[in-house]
């Protein structure tokens, strides 16, 4: 049957329409890390590069602080709608903080570790019992870390004296002045301190929690009640990361050492410990959440034991990316 022209250029013009039609617009979000220097942080910037964030409709924007603490002063502010930090930080949802985990990201924390100078006296870990130990923020992961291990080694919680002091430049700096005897920092850092030839790595922190949520992916308050379709799609994005830094070694390696600002020849050295811990599908663990909630009050970051309900959510997690 043959077409008339009006229909004809109906049919054009209702093509040329669909073609023209714009996308629909990715969803921005803000998602912050609690620190520049980690290797499974470092996994927004590789999902960036992967289009993995793209894929999923959502367009991040990633923001660095210096600390739990800090990170979670955005979310007070509302400043931010994910991050990603420690397993402490699930504390701050029970004073109040409007956000909670949403996923474990890491387990045991193997990416941290502690440094000296090359001169220093502290030749053991038991050389440490009493000295000032430099961390990022107080009521931070390093923070936490530093006074386990002080209770580990029968000292008490205040065997060791913690100095908060931010990123490892101004710990550096205080440990070649001799205001600190060690720093607490991830194993990257170390790694590099001890390529640039200004310290060695005394020892990692893998053992001395081995049931643990060294990071976890948090959600602000809002974000979960309003968009949870939202934090189901950065969840399914952040894991596929997970499993691209698992399966493709040499592309991960060098994503994250542009990131980090390090070579990579330290990230290739940090890489079997970092992929080791890493969750897969962000479920919690009862037993590392016990240990999560004892922490909190030698923290001081609450004075009781919170419940796991005040900490976090389960409605997202596991996942299968």
């Amino acid at each position: 049957m043959r077409q008339s022209g009006f229909t004809r250029r109906a049919v054009l013009g209702s093509g040329v329409a669909l073609a023209a039609a714009p996308a629909r617009a990715a969803d921005r979000i803000r998602v912050a890390k609690a620190v520049v220097s980690s290797f499974p942080f470092a996994g927004l910037e590789l999902g960036k590069e992967q289009g993995f964030w793209a894929a999923e409709g959502l367009d991040i924007e990633i923001i660095a602080f210096a600390g739990d603490g800090r990170m979670q002063q955005a979310f007070g502010a509302g400043g931010i709608d994910f991050g990603v930090g420690s397993g402490p930080g699930m504390g701050y949802a029970a004073k109040g903080v409007p956000a909670r985990a949403i996923a474990a990201l890491a387990g045991e924390p193997r990416n941290m570790a502690i440094v000296v100078t090359h001169n220093s006296p502290v030749k053991t870990v038991d050389d440490l019992k009493g000295r000032t130990v430099g961390v990022t923020t107080a009521g931070a992961l390093t923070d936490w870390l530093t006074r386990r291990l002080a209770v580990d080694r029968g000292w008490g919680p205040d065997g060791i004296e913690i100095t908060p002091l931010g990123d490892i430049r101004a710990r550096l700096a205080a440990m070649k002045s001799g205001e600190l005897a060690a720093s607490v920092n991830s194993i990257e850092e170390a790694l590099s301190v001890q390529e640039r030839g200004e310290g060695r790595m005394l020892l990692t922190l893998g053992d001395t929690v081995p049931d643990f949520h060294t990071h976890v992916i948090f959600a602000s308050d809002a974000m979960i009640k309003k968009s949870p379709d939202v934090v189901r799609r950065f969840l399914r994005a952040w894991f596929r990361v997970a499993v691209f830094m698992r399966d493709n070694k040499e592309a991960a390696i060098k994503s994250v050492a542009r990131t980090m600002n390090v070579s990579e020849t330290v990230v290739a050295a940090a890489y079997p410990d970092e992929v080791r811990m890493l969750s897969y599908d962000g479920a919690f663990s009862t037993k590392a959440l016990d240990v999560i909630r004892a922490s909190l009050k030698d923290l001081g970051i609450v004075y009781f034991r919170p419940e796991i309900a005040q900490m976090l959510t389960t409605d997202f997690s596991p996942i299968k990316p």
